[in-house]
Parts: C-alpha cells; sequence; structure tokens
C-alpha cells in the first residue's frame, strides 16, 4: 500500500495544526500495530510511505508540488493514501487525479464525505488556489465534470452554496437517508461508481465531533464511528478505488487523542 503524507494548509487560522496530522496518524500505527477488521496485519514498517514536502508560505509552489508529484502517482501506483493537511489539498490532488483519468482514457468519480459542501464562492483570484471551504467549487469550475460528483454527509451550508449544487445538479446523500439503510447506500454509492476511476475524500468532520472532536468545523449530528468504519470498509473493496485523502484532522486541538486514533483506526481498515 503506497501512503503519502500531504502536510499542506490553506484554511482560516482554525487548520493550523492539521499539517502534523500524517505524521501523528503514523506514529499511533507505528506504536500500536494490529491486525485490522478484513484480517490484516497492520505494519506500517512493511507500508510504502512518501512525503510531498511543502512550504505553506507559497501557496503557488505547494499547489504545485501537490498536482506534480501525485500526477506521477496516479500515473504508477494502483491505490494511494493521501494524509492531510486540511481540505484544501484535495484541489490539486483531484486536478491530477482528473488530468491522469483522462490521459489512461478513464471517466474520473469523486465521492466526498463531508459535513459542509466545501462550495463557498473561490473570491481571491490574484492567488488562484482556493482555500478548504472553496476547493470543491473551483475544481467544479476548473472542469471536473458534475455528473461524476457525489458529496455524503452534508449537514450545514450556505444558502449560496445551496444554490451552487442545485445550479450544477451536484448530487448529494443526506445522513438520514444513508442511516435508513447504510447496506443500501453502499450499494448505492457502488453503483454511483461503477467502471470509473474513484477517488475518495474524506473530511473527518462527516463524523459526529463526539468521536472526531479536532477538526476545525466540528457539526453536530454526524455519523458514529462504527457506521463510518464500516463504510470505508465496504467501499475499500471496490476494485476501481485509486485513491482516497483523509484530512481535517488537527492533532493541536486532540487533547486525549481521540480523533487522531479513529484517523489511524480508518488508515488501518484501507490497508
Amino acid at each position: 500500500m503506497f501512503v503519502v503524507k500531504v502536510p499542506g494548509i490553506n484554511g482560516n487560522s482554525d487548520t493550523s495544526g492539521c499539517e502534523k496530522s500524517g505524521n501523528e496518524i503514523l506514529k499511533i500505527l507505528k506504536k500500536e500495530g494490529c491486525v485490522n477488521e478484513s484480517g490484516n496485519v497492520v505494519d506500517i514498517t512493511n507500508l510504502d510511505l512518501e512525503e510531498i514536502h511543502l512550504d505553506n508560505s507559497n501557496l503557488k509552489l505547494t499547489n504545485h508540488l501537490i498536482y506534480k508529484n501525485s500526477f506521477e502517482i496516479f500515473e504508477s501506483k494502483p491505490k494511494t493514501i493521501f494524509l492531510g493537511g486540511d481540505h484544501s489539498i484535495s484541489y490539486s490532488l483531484c486536478k491530477a487525479f482528473l488530468d491522469s483519468s483522462k490521459k489512461r482514457g478513464k471517466e474520473p468519480c469523486l465521492i466526498l464525505f463531508d459535513a459542509h459542501p466545501d462550495c463557498k464562492p473561490f473570491l481571491n483570484s490574484s492567488q488562484d488556489f482556493p482555500k478548504n471551504e472553496e476547493w470543491l467549487r473551483k475544481l467544479i469550475e476548473d472542469g471536473f465534470p458534475k455528473k461524476n460528483i457525489l458529496i455524503v454527509g452534508i449537514r450545514n451550508m450556505s444558502k449560496e452554496e445551496f444554490k451552487f449544487l442545485k445550479d450544477n445538479s451536484i448530487k448529494t446523500l443526506s445522513l438520514n437517508s444513508l442511516l435508513e439503510d447504510i447496506e443500501e447506500t453502499c450499494e448505492i454509492i457502488m453503483e454511483f461508481s461503477d467502471k470509473k476511476d474513484l477517488y475518495l475524500s474524506v473530511d473527518i468532520d462527516v463524523i459526529d465531533p463526539l468521536f472526531a472532536p479536532a477538526t476545525a468545523n466540528p457539526e453536530i449530528g454526524g455519523l458514529t464511528s462504527r457506521e463510518f468504519i464500516y463504510l470505508i470498509s465496504r467501499l475499500n473493496k471496490i476494485k476501481n478505488l485509486r485513491a482516497v485523502d483523509l484530512v481535517e484532522i488537527n492533532p493541536l486541538k486532540d487533547k486525549e487523542h481521540l480523533t487522531l486514533t479513529l484517523g489511524a483506526k480508518i488508515i488501518s481498515e484501507l490497508i
């Protein structure tokens, strides 16, 4: 399994610290070691680990490096886990994923697990790099196919974001519909991604802050950790799953290590 740390941040001050989460998650995996729920031994010494070294004070260089390195990874690796970082890293990761899929004659598909749609207007055209609350809107405006995007778990958005999703016919799955039949939801997601290159983007705030408190914008009423582990374990079986990113875990806010430990658990189920 190929695991890549991407310690990028371009959010408000509340995401400062997220750049440390990759190292902290790996420390937990190394310390605890285990057999995951699928029966696979989790030993990080057997993982192919890399890091995209970034300078978050230089957004142009940071986004160039994320795009360049991840494009090369998509060209050579069958499946990769990216450890953020805040959600702004997903913009350049998904742009590279889009271009790599097109080059290989494949259709890209993006499934986003998030409490928010991250579709706030991209206002700072002078820098051309969206923040963590803008990245998906900018990605759509830059040409990622709208019909191949599915957002799962939204429970807070602005009127402007709601209008943008509606005007662009972006598909969403509410938590209420998911919880009515979680197994059926897995089938819906699998059918949606069928025969496409699949990228899963996971903002830890899709999970309720009772289980994942250390994040920038926690929202009450999310998934339990058990529900999400079931979901990710099922989706990990999709043969065309090419990439997963896990973002928005902030170790500086994680006093009891609940969120980091959950992040490590999620990664262990993907290995």
